[in-house]
């Protein structure tokens, strides 16, 4: 599987159709690897997310939201197979913030799983990914309370 290029119709499909949040949000995958366990995904600027209408900046909710979706997508990458997971810690650090009417992007990679725990590094950047406004650690608890998903169930869940 690691060798095999990253199914994003069906993992934007999955995280779309599976958690409703991130639909809201327009969130979509741009790119994602399993080795390392790394994803990329877009929050699209718009009015609705502004948290303060002088700047017109997107609400930092809206983006520890896609910091936080975009470190668990990445602990999937990591396990490779899917299982029940939930954020236990979400440390994000403003560094700055982005530029008013404008997309953020935001890449994390799970460099670490245990049996029981997963450990991700973030960040959150409009133009230039080395010029991040955001930073972002995080935990995630494994094989929690819940079933997980089959490929079928997934596949059943792409719209025709």
């Amino acid at each position: 599987m690691a060798d095999a290029p990253v199914d994003l119709e069906l993992m934007n499909a999955a995280f779309r159709d599976f958690v409703p949040h991130n639909k809201a949000l327009q969130l979509s995958l741009i790119s994602a690897t399993w080795s390392p366990p790394q994803v990329t995904i877009k929050l699209p600027w718009s009015e609705r997310l502004v948290g303060n209408p002088e700047t017109q900046v997107l609400h930092g909710g809206a983006v520890t939201t896609l910091l936080d979706a975009c470190c668990g997508v990445s602990v999937y990458l990591k396990l490779k197979s899917p299982q029940p997971i939930a954020t236990l810690d979400l440390r994000v650090d403003f560094l700055g913030r982005p530029p008013a009417h404008r997309d953020v992007f935001a890449r994390a990679e799970c460099y670490r799983a245990t049996r029981s725990v997963a450990f991700v590094r973030a960040s959150a950047w409009v133009d230039d990914e080395a010029e991040p406004f955001a930073a972002a650690t995080a935990t995630f608890a494994l094989s929690t309370q819940g079933r997980a998903l089959t490929e079928e169930e997934l596949r059943k869940g792409i719209a025709p």
